[in-house]
């Protein structure tokens, strides 16, 4: 193998999944790719030992050695997310909002001062990290502090980030702090009616998921593996989703990620688009950039979630008894890859109908659905579009035509397929080189379709 000389600007990106550890080399002064890697994820020893494994194929494979590593994880069941908040429809919602695009899987939400039964469902719910919200800026304090100090005294075990009413923030953290429960303080996600703020609270989250659920995962003997991971996993492909949207060339852009286990959807819509959709104001503004993951939707663990969900939505193909085969063969052995992928690609049809159509619907009933109308590019993710060329004919292209599904259909974009997994390595590389970073982005869309 050569190797550049010392100083060499190119890293490795890796991403630490449940199944599959993941590499990209990337000439972080240009945004190249050089190559990628995968290994099995090595839970069930060193996670450290996948991570070499990937790196060292990718180096191989480029003939270059990096002289850095960036990590993303969703290892160990990924950052399980509760919100905690005030109104249902009002801050709950907020939180709810800015939860989902910081990484994590949402596993609870409550509004309303917490009772004893709503501090056991809490803690049921085994959340990694709590984001505590209430009230906008000068509204009410009373249950913020209330909350607080219900979390305090049942003993929830987990941070706390704390994202409400500014004027009763250092009361609330008194509370918590008094049970010695870890706090961080963020900015409120909600300041006034209809206005969402969800970068404080975001990045509050990745500092508490860094800091104290990875290093709390036992995923490896060495303390550095703590230190290699910058993100999770979902966070880091949001921000490479941002960078998409941002390079100008498509407009507003929508990634389905169908998994094992989840199917996740990000878009990136403008404030043109936002202003176009019009409809009913609401008392939460949408997200420019926003993700959903939808957590009994899958092609191994959440199989049979996708027939249920999409018989519910009444789409053909949902009551199909070779499908159903399929997935109770799928739920009782996550590892099994069929010799035939016809049946996956039939089902991630199905989990990317519901998913797009869950994503794209109001919060509330009369609310306006997301404006994903403008989308000039949708991209596939997952290895059933990655490793089965032209399955995004049948998986995504009928969404463009989807208009039973309650949303605004993107019925002008383009199809892309990420084939070479390079969305997760944009969002890590964003803070440190960010115009290599939205080149690198762009390797996104290699091999698509027209409208």
């Amino acid at each position: 193998m050569t190797s550049r000389a010392r100083g060499s600007s190119v890293v490795v990106c890796v991403d630490v999944g449940s199944t599959f550890t993941k590499a990209a080399l990337v000439d972080a002064a240009d945004g190249t790719l050089l190559a990628t890697g995968a290994h099995p994820t090595t839970l069930g020893g060193d996670v450290l030992d996948g991570v070499h494994a990937a790196r060292e194929q990718a180096e191989r494979a480029a003939g270059v050695a990096a002289s850095d590593v960036l990590a993303c994880s969703s290892a160990g069941g990924g950052l399980r997310l509760a919100v905690v908040g005030y109104e249902r429809a009002v801050t709950a919602e907020a939180g709810h909002r800015v939860a989902l695009t910081a990484g994590g899987h949402v596993v609870h939400v409550h509004a309303g001062p917490l009772d004893d039964d709503g501090t056991d469902a809490l803690r049921a719910a085994r959340p990694d990290v709590v984001l505590l919200t209430g009230g906008t800026d000068g509204g009410n304090a009373d249950v913020l502090v209330h909350n607080a100090r219900a979390i305090g005294v049942a003993r929830v075990t987990a941070p706390v980030v704390l994202a409400g009413n500014a004027a009763a923030a250092a009361a609330a953290k008194e509370e918590l702090t008094r049970s010695r429960r870890h706090v961080v303080v963020a900015g409120n996600v909600l300041p006034e009616i209809g206005t969402l703020d969800p970068a404080p609270a975001r990045a509050a989250i990745r500092e508490v998921f860094l800091r104290h659920v990875i290093g709390g995962r036992g995923l490896s003997r060495d303390a550095g593996f703590a230190g290699l991971v910058r993100a999770a996993t979902p966070d880091a492909v949001l921000s490479g989703v941002e960078l998409l949207a941002g390079s100008g060339e498509d407009g507003d852009v929508m990634v389905i990620d169908i998994g094992g286990a989840t199917t996740d959807v990000y878009s990136a819509v403008s404030a043109e688009s936002r202003a176009a959709a019009g409809g009913r104001p609401e008392s939460v503004a949408p997200l420019p950039h926003a993700r959903t993951v939808e957590g009994d939707l899958g092609l191994r663990s959440g199989a049979r979630g996708v027939l249920a969900a999409a018989a519910a939505e009444h789409l053909p193909g949902a009551d199909d008894a070779e499908l159903a085969e399929h997935a109770e063969r799928a739920v009782a052995d996550p590892g099994w890859v069929p010799a035939d992928p016809g049946p996956d690609v039939r089902l991630a049809a199905l989990a990317a109908r519901v998913a797009a159509r869950r994503h794209g619907r109001p919060h509330l009933p009369g609310g306006t659905p997301r404006p994903l109308r403008d989308v000039g590019l949708v991209v596939g993710s997952g290895g059933v579009l990655r490793y089965n060329p032209g399955a995004e004919d049948d998986v995504l292209a009928p969404l463009r035509a989807d208009h039973a599904g309650g949303w605004a259909v993107p019925e002008r974009a383009r199809v892309a397929v990420d084939r070479r997994y390079v969305l997760f390595a944009a969002g890590l590389l964003a803070r440190e080189a960010a115009t290599a970073a939205a080149r690198l982005a762009r390797h996104a869309t290699d091999g698509t379709m027209g409208a």
